[in-house]
């Protein structure tokens, strides 16, 4: 039977965040198959060779086949319970966690989180609570709770250092420094972007550099000086082309948009934006997918274009209430009223901005 450890680095969410409104795209390290052999007497064969056709799936990366995926780890799942076996039925629960992860189901996947945590303690496998806690951390942050954040991520750091994982550790120090981004906190978050980059560079995780390297990018973004972020973002994209990271490589062309945003270089932020929304849809990021609408339809703003911003921020605003982040769908309602003010529809602005009023005072946005 094979331990379940082989199987947790690639489990571990690993925040990448976004310009505007923040996400985590979750980086997919390559695992070597060590080529064992299963036994047919082993009761828990059949699962196992489930869970390893699920994983297969999960690592094409498109929508279809991580949905696929989540399809067959369920039945694996079932027999795992079926043969009480609770390691194989906490990863597995904690895989499909990480598909509706992926796929912006965060109260999904937190759902799944929550029920494999226990089973990890349980058997007392270090590595199996410190990747849940972790991911926990990631759903918690994404929702806008950042304490409750910090207190998972916390918890996840302790065991990591603890078995001397200097990989993951490296990922949850990243996830820690995305956090004090969202709390407004840029010094403190590049404190921890660089302690994760100095452990990425020794441990040469390509994928993580490039996570790390992209989120040093947002801050300098975030604190107007636009020529560092750029030079940030552009580090990392070649190095997520090369890992074939598509997920990562769109929330780098997006970021990169962004800049060109900020500098009134609307065609050139145009281009981004339109190179990443196919790749978001191609791996089946819905919130990313919300987030591109959303920048694009930003810029046509800008260009005096009201129609096809209305368009696109028309798009982007089922996507945010679909994936239910708060932030997002008052971003979108707020912009389409603005949009309709510029149309002269002043009751029609009106009314998207008494939608939004309440769910920016829900989220703390003054």
């Amino acid at each position: 039977m094979l331990s379940p450890k082989r199987w947790l680095s690639i489990l571990s969410v690993n925040s990448l965040m976004l310009f505007n409104v923040s996400f985590p795209v979750l980086m997919l390290p390559n695992i070597v198959n060590g080529g064992e052999v299963i036994a047919q007497t082993d009761p828990n064969a059949e699962a196992e060779k489930l869970y390893k056709q699920g994983h297969q799936l999960f690592k094409q990366g498109t929508a279809e086949s991580k949905k696929q995926a989540t399809e067959i780890w369920k039945k694996a799942l079932q027999l795992y319970r079926e043969a009480d076996n609770k390691k194989w039925e906490a990863l597995t629960l904690l895989s499909i966690g990480r598909v509706y992860d992926t796929l912006g189901e965060k109260q999904k996947a937190l759902s799944y989180y929550d029920q494999s945590l226990p089973l990890w303690r349980q058997v007392e496998e270090k590595a199996g609570v410190a990747t849940t806690l972790n991911n926990i951390g990631g759903v918690y942050n994404h929702l806008g709770e950042q304490q409750k954040a910090l207190e998972y991520y916390n918890q996840s750091l302790l065991l990591r250092r603890e078995m001397g994982n200097k990989t993951q550790e490296a990922t949850t120090l990243n996830n820690i420094g995305k956090v004090y981004n969202d709390l407004g906190k840029p010094q403190k978050a590049l404190e921890y972007y660089n302690q994760s980059l100095l452990l990425r560079r020794q441990v040469e995780d390509k994928a993580g550099i490039a996570t790390t390297l992209n989120n040093i990018g947002l801050v300098y973004n975030d604190l107007g000086e636009n020529q560092k972020a750029l030079s940030y973002y552009q580090q990392a994209l070649p190095i997520l082309q090369q890992v074939g990271n598509k997920g990562g490589e769109a929330t780098t062309l997006n970021n990169i948009g962004g800049v060109y945003n900020h500098l009134g270089e609307n065609q050139k932020a145009l281009s981004y934006y339109n190179k990443s929304l196919p790749l978001r849809r191609q791996v089946g990021d819905r919130a990313g997918v919300a987030n591109s609408l959303n920048n694009i339809a930003g810029v046509y703003s800008a260009l005096g274009e009201n129609q096809k911003a209305l368009s696109y921020y028309q798009q982007a605003l089922p996507l945010f209430q679909q994936v239910g982040i708060l932030h997002g769908e008052a971003i979108a309602l707020s912009n389409i009223g603005l949009v309709y003010n510029d149309l002269g529809e002043n009751q029609k602005a009106l009314n998207y901005y008494q939608q939004a009023l309440p769910i920016l005072q829900q989220v703390g946005d003054r």
